[in-house]
């Protein structure tokens, strides 16, 4: 089983070059969030995006909610991949795949209880992969990522087991847990930020050790 790795927050290109060194698949691009680490200004983001490397994805991540605000931003920036961590408005995501033909849609699913399988297993349908996060977005000021903290990966596995697209497991993922997280949720990816970063910045000793343990781990299950 190949795990796939996301290094999410990236703020420079030398970040960017830094996490694909190191071998990862993807790469997360923040952009204007209500609360947590990461954002960048766009300019930034397509700067990212036109430098990525074949074969690291770029993911942009979005709170934005409705789909011609969602296509815009997709179309000035280029990303790979949309991630969607808002709940969006309803028909958002069938309308998107119409204005944004071609762009691949990953939906944040935030697991606060047993009542996110339901969530996973109703969006599943419209997207070409979930992603599993430790936020909240029912909070006054929302939580839409990079809390750190881990969810009750029980019921990640059970989502795991119900959706069939891949399922990107994140929130609070570590070198020190990543390996515990892979062998009790199955994953097709996972994805990090806080975790690999010393002062909001990509730590290169934590990046090593944490793909280490990803791949590690990958292999053996």
């Amino acid at each position: 089983m190949t795990v796939r790795i996301k290094i999410c927050c990236m703020q420079s290109v030398a970040e960017l070059e830094l996490a694909a060194r190191y071998g990862a698949d993807a790469v997360g691009l923040v952009s204007a969030m209500p609360s947590g680490p990461g954002p960048i200004p766009e300019p930034l983001i397509a700067e990212i995006v036109g430098r990525a490397p074949p074969g690291v994805a770029t993911f942009l991540l979005t709170s934005l909610r409705d789909a011609p605000a969602i296509a815009d931003q997709v179309r000035r920036l280029r990303p790979g991949t949309v991630q969607i961590v808002d709940r969006p408005a309803p028909g958002c995501r069938a309308a998107l795949r119409a204005l944004a033909p071609g762009t691949r849609l990953v939906q944040v699913v935030h697991v606060t209880g047993a009542e996110a399988v339901e969530e996973a297993v109703a969006v599943a349908p419209e997207v070409d992969a979930v992603l599993l996060d430790s936020g909240n977005p029912s909070l006054p000021v929302k939580e839409l990522g990079g809390t750190g903290r881990t969810h009750d990966w029980r019921t990640s596995r059970r989502i795991v087991e119900a959706v069939r697209v891949p399922v990107w497991l994140a929130g609070g993922l570590t070198p020190g847990n990543v390996a515990e997280a892979i062998g009790a949720v199955r994953p097709f990816g996972v994805d990090v930020c806080s975790g690999v970063r010393t002062n909001g910045r990509l730590d290169e000793e934590k990046l090593a050790g944490f793909v280490s343990e990803v791949r590690k781990t990958g292999s053996q299950i």
